[in-house]
């Protein structure tokens, strides 16, 4: 019942962080139509224009920042290699429990700041000092979700390699931790 559980927890997990993962994606070529669409307009026909700059900035932000968990999901993050693979599982189990565990706390610090940001944006309407100016609440909304994300992805990963050094034995089969 208890494994059945760990399981039903990550398999949602997976399934949350992939969707957002590859939704974050589908925004990359909407980023590569606005810097094609300013290049033509500035270069080409000479008229640059106030939007494109800001959006692109944002429109990264945004990839880079969802995609974050997604790469944790998909193991595409550095990893020191030199001395983890050395080492025998139940190390690395245990390095990895511990890089993670960083990760969240870093992460929820990045995330209650962003709260307050957020807050700050708000009331005092923050917007970018540009000529379009945009306002910036929506750039912190997505850094909290982000790091949200990221946290159940690391937890979702501690509760696996947690369940792998206490019992000797994988949560899920090996083709579905490295696929998810």
């Amino acid at each position: 019942m208890f494994k059945k559980n760990l399981k039903l927890f990550c398999t949602i997990n997976d399934k949350i962080i992939m969707f957002l993962g590859k939704a974050a994606s589908y925004m990359m070529p909407v980023l590569a139509f606005i810097v094609v669409y300013e290049v033509v307009a500035r270069y080409i026909f000479d008229a640059p224009t106030i939007w494109a700059y800001d959006s692109s900035l944002f429109l990264f932000g945004y990839i880079a920042a969802l995609g974050g968990a997604y790469a944790q999901q998909k193991r595409a993050h550095i990893n020191v290699d030199i001395l983890y693979l050395t080492v025998s599982p139940k190390v690395k189990n245990i390095f990895n429990v511990i890089s993670f565990s960083l990760g969240i706390f870093f992460l929820i610090i990045i995330f209650y700041v962003s709260i307050g940001k957020f807050n700050e944006a708000i009331e005092f309407d923050f917007r970018r000092q540009s000529e379009w100016a945009p306002a910036m609440w929506h750039f912190w909304v997505m850094l909290c979700i982000a790091s949200g994300l990221f946290i159940m992805q690391l937890v979702r990963d501690i509760i696996t390699e947690l369940y792998h050094l206490f019992t000797g034995e994988e949560l899920f089969e090996k083709e579905q931790t490295d696929g998810c």
